[in-house]
């Protein structure tokens, strides 16, 4: 059984996760718009991600006998002013994320719940290699440039991204 205390914060990351996909469905709809059709398909594999994260959450709440309380999810950003911009907010943001997930764990460890500190473990990695993705390709628009060869070729790269399950919840 969980606790009280880590059942509201479950609860509370559950929302963050949902506003993260909101987030990276509103970038994909934007460049998409712009006709960036690969640079929108990135942001909606993100969104699926995104998704997929809180469906987990949702799982496990469900399994140690807890309770989903799924709340309204602020509005997010529609509009940035180029792909670049969209990846920086996309690195500021993973950020934030890791230090809610860093705190979940901290307080599964202060609260000797090793079996949510253990799930919370594969979201810790995740979030790495999150971040890591946005300064990549925060690295190849600075590189690049916001227009010619280079990013028609990148946009080209991006749209050949596919969605895979999380394995954390194709194993549940």
């Amino acid at each position: 059984m969980l606790s009280n205390n880590i059942q509201d914060a479950l609860n509370a990351q559950i929302n963050a996760e949902m506003w993260s996909a909101n987030l990276y469905l509103s970038m994909s709809m934007h460049f998409e718009a712009e006709g960036r059709k690969g640079i929108a398909n990135w942001f909606y594999i993100q969104y699926r991600e995104e998704l997929a994260h809180a469906r987990v959450f949702m799982n496990y709440i469900n399994q140690r006998g807890g309770r989903v309380e799924l709340k309204a999810v602020d509005a997010v950003p529609t509009t940035w002013a180029s792909a670049l911009d969209a990846f920086k907010a996309t690195l500021e943001h993973e950020k934030k994320v890791t230090a809610l997930i860093n705190n979940l764990f901290a307080m599964a460890e202060s609260e000797h719940d090793y079996a949510t500190r253990d799930r919370l473990a594969w979201f810790v990695t995740e979030q790495v290699e999150e971040e890591d993705n946005a300064r990549t390709l925060i690295d190849k628009f600075s590189l690049i440039g916001e227009d010619g060869m280079g990013l028609y070729m990148l946009d080209q790269e991006l749209a050949s991204r596919t969605y895979t399950a999380p394995s954390i919840l194709t194993e549940e």
